[in-house]
């Protein structure tokens, strides 16, 4: 049996993170919450250590430095040790370039690039302390298939996607690097789009193919489980509808 593992993942308090949260925690392995809402990360880490998990949670914006490095520093405290940071903290509030929503390209520039490379800063210097660790980015399938109103979010995306594979070269024999690149999942990805067609476009789509968060706690909990010694460096999971 694989030894637990104390795991740190931000965007814990809804979607794909609070999924993968509940799933690790039942596998046994110690979950430490990451997220702005703080009413939201009580309530599911009281979920998690009623149910007889080992959840904890710290509140985190990954556009603050500071917050990243907060979040790896309550995991050690709490745990002892920190063995995988999930970054999957993300938005995506898309459109047309012409519809000049240049707040929003900051935003996504600022949560799913600047966040992601914050948390991978707070977490290495742990990782190299300890001679091991595991760093898990979630991507997109939107920077594998550009499609249009998705340019500045795709592009955020393949931007993580770049860094972690320069981050996999240079990681050396003790630390793993994977990427997990959901498709069209169920969240609520739609919520933080302004440009209202785009907006219609996207919920017409997730109501009709979209899939569980599940299935991608499910890809990050066998990254996670497999032995030291393997690394799986890419997985893509769509809904098998999706083009």
């Amino acid at each position: 049996m694989n030894h637990t593992k104390v795991i740190a993942i931000t965007g814990a308090s809804s979607g794909i993170g609070r999924a993968s949260a509940r799933l690790l925690a039942k596998q046994g392995h110690a979950v430490v919450l990451g997220a702005r809402r703080e009413a939201a990360l009580v309530a599911l880490a009281a979920e998690l250590n009623e149910a007889g998990g080992r959840a904890s949670h710290c509140v985190t914006d990954v556009r603050r430095r500071a917050d990243l490095e907060a979040l790896v520093a309550h995991a050690v405290a709490q745990f002892g040790r920190l063995d995988v940071i999930v970054n999957n903290a993300g938005i995506g509030p898309i459109s047309r370039f012409d519809a000049l929503c240049v707040d929003d390209w900051d935003a996504m520039i600022d949560v799913n690039l600047r966040g992601t490379l914050y948390g991978i800063a707070a977490a290495l210097p742990v990782f190299a302390r300890q001679e091991s660790g595991h760093v898990i980015n979630v991507i997109s399938t939107a920077g594998l298939k550009i499609l249009p109103t998705m340019g500045v979010y795709a592009a955020t995306k393949n931007a993580v996607r770049t860094a972690t594979e320069a981050l996999r070269q240079e990681a050396g024999p003790t630390l793993r690097v994977t990427e997990v690149s959901p498709g069209v999942i169920d969240t609520h990805f739609g919520d933080s789009i302004t440009d209202q067609a785009a907006k219609a476009e996207v919920e017409d789509r997730l109501k009709a193919i979209a899939i569980s968060p599940d299935a991608i706690a499910r890809g990050i909990l066998f990254a996670i489980d497999q032995p030291p010694e393997v690394d799986v460096g890419s997985i893509v999971i769509r809904p098998t509808a999706q083009g």
